[in-house]
């Protein structure tokens, strides 16, 4: 991605991005609320055109929405029917593929078993947790095997030990399927957790205030690796980042003055 782009008000929301995610890896991404995260995302999933320069996935320009891409909300109140059973849900996106009804719901309780929701095939949204709700939102992104997968602070809603059950399944379903992912998410330790890189979002219009690699063991333990030197070395150096992305330069600095 090469691009400035708008905010839903017409206003710059990003400005001089330049951002090559390699195939497979699983890209986190920070920043201040407001510094066009968001937008960042819309314009890779073709829902918002940048103002000058281009998205391009797999060497193709993004003109509309990419086929085989998964997006995952932070509301999955809004995100799943409730007239839906949770099968039927999951089994939504894999009409596009031309598979027979029979053939939609077995993928689709396959999925489910996953993400361990095996029984919960016939119950309703509504009828489950929050947790199990953005389960059942991740089980229906990946059910028709996405190469890209777009979250959205996913699990910001949840209590915090769903969210780390959610962390560790986003890393199991990741490694198995070996996807592409891009994560949006306020939250510092969360993106040095799940991520293979860590990228910092400058204030609007935000270019890439810093770029991290995250070299971590690739089995990772909440309680483990959130004790490694590396992993509170690293979070410390995203935290540094944001804050410092975040601050105001000195008045006397403005105008080019030393």
């Amino acid at each position: 991605m090469d691009s400035d782009a708008p905010d839903s008000d017409g206003s710059e929301a990003l400005r001089s991005i330049e951002l090559t995610v390699p195939t497979g890896q699983l890209l986190t991404i920070v920043g201040p609320s407001g510094c066009g995260k968001s937008t960042l995302l819309r314009c890779v999933a073709g829902l918002i055109r940048p103002t000058s320069g281009r998205v391009t996935l797999d060497g193709d320009p993004v003109d509309g929405v990419p086929e085989r891409l998964g997006v995952v909300f932070q509301d999955y109140s809004r995100s799943l029917f409730p007239w839906l059973s949770v099968r039927e849900n999951v089994a939504l996106p894999l009409r596009r593929q031309g598979l027979r009804r029979s053939e939609r719901h077995a993928a689709a309780l396959r999925m489910l078993e996953q993400v361990g929701l095996a029984d919960a095939g016939r119950r309703r949204p509504w009828q489950l947790s929050g947790g199990m709700q953005q389960r059942v939102a991740l089980a229906r992104a990946l059910a028709a095997r996405p190469s890209l997968l777009l979250m959205d602070e996913p699990f910001g809603a949840l209590d915090a030990r769903t969210r780390e059950d959610l962390e560790d399944l986003l890393l199991r379903l990741h490694r198995a399927e070996g996807m592409t992912v891009l994560l949006v998410t306020h939250d510092i330790d969360e993106s040095v957790y799940v991520g293979d890189r860590v990228v910092v979002l400058a204030p609007r219009p935000g270019p890439v205030h810093a770029d991290l690699p995250v070299r971590l063991p690739a089995e990772r333990d909440q309680i483990a690796t959130r004790r490694l030197p590396e992993f509170i070395e690293l979070r410390s150096e995203v935290g540094r980042a944001v804050r410092l992305g975040a601050a105001p330069e000195p008045e006397g600095r403005r105008d080019g003055a030393p």
